[in-house]
């Protein structure tokens, strides 16, 4: 009677060997699943951020802020636009090429999705820009509060 618990018949090793498959496929689709959403995830800083380097060189990033009063330049023979990007406290040159959202104005809240090239400009691949008079995206609204206090917190 001992030998039945040591001993193991064919339909329970069958069991073990489902079990552990099931397991192993579950734990493979969960770890594909999170090196996808981490490889997919765009991480938001401002231009005060970026100029600090806190920002990854050779990734796609978003930058926020406000476009700033008189920084917009239009290329005469492409659809290359560049315009600045401020948090208030520091303010970075974004370049795009392709048409600007309809509601893209100067001195309105913007996101811009790229990467910092090497001259130091941000390219952008994508612009969104806010969609009624009072609505600024929540990421660069927090960023211009959390600049501004820094920038009060600063010795003159």
């Amino acid at each position: 009677m001992a030998n039945s618990f040591i001993t193991m018949t064919k339909k329970h090793k069958q069991r073990l060997v489902i079990v552990f498959l099931i397991i192993a496929g579950v734990g493979a689709t969960v770890g594909l699943a999170v090196s996808a959403f981490s490889e997919n995830m765009l991480f938001f800083f401002t231009p005060s951020e970026i100029l600090a380097g806190k920002a990854p060189a050779d990734k796609t990033i978003r930058i926020g802020g406000m476009v700033t009063t008189g920084s917009l330049q239009r290329a005469k023979d492409s659809l290359t636009v560049q315009f600045t990007v401020t948090d208030t406290v520091k303010t970075m040159m974004v370049e795009y090429t392709g048409i600007l959202p309809d509601l893209f104005r100067e001195g309105q809240g913007v996101v811009a999705i790229g990467k910092l090239s090497s001259d130091g400009v941000f390219k952008a691949s994508e612009v969104l820009a806010k969609h009624d008079e009072k609505y600024m995206p929540p990421e660069a609204a927090s960023a211009i509060k959390a600049a501004q206090l820094e920038k009060a917190k600063a010795p003159q």
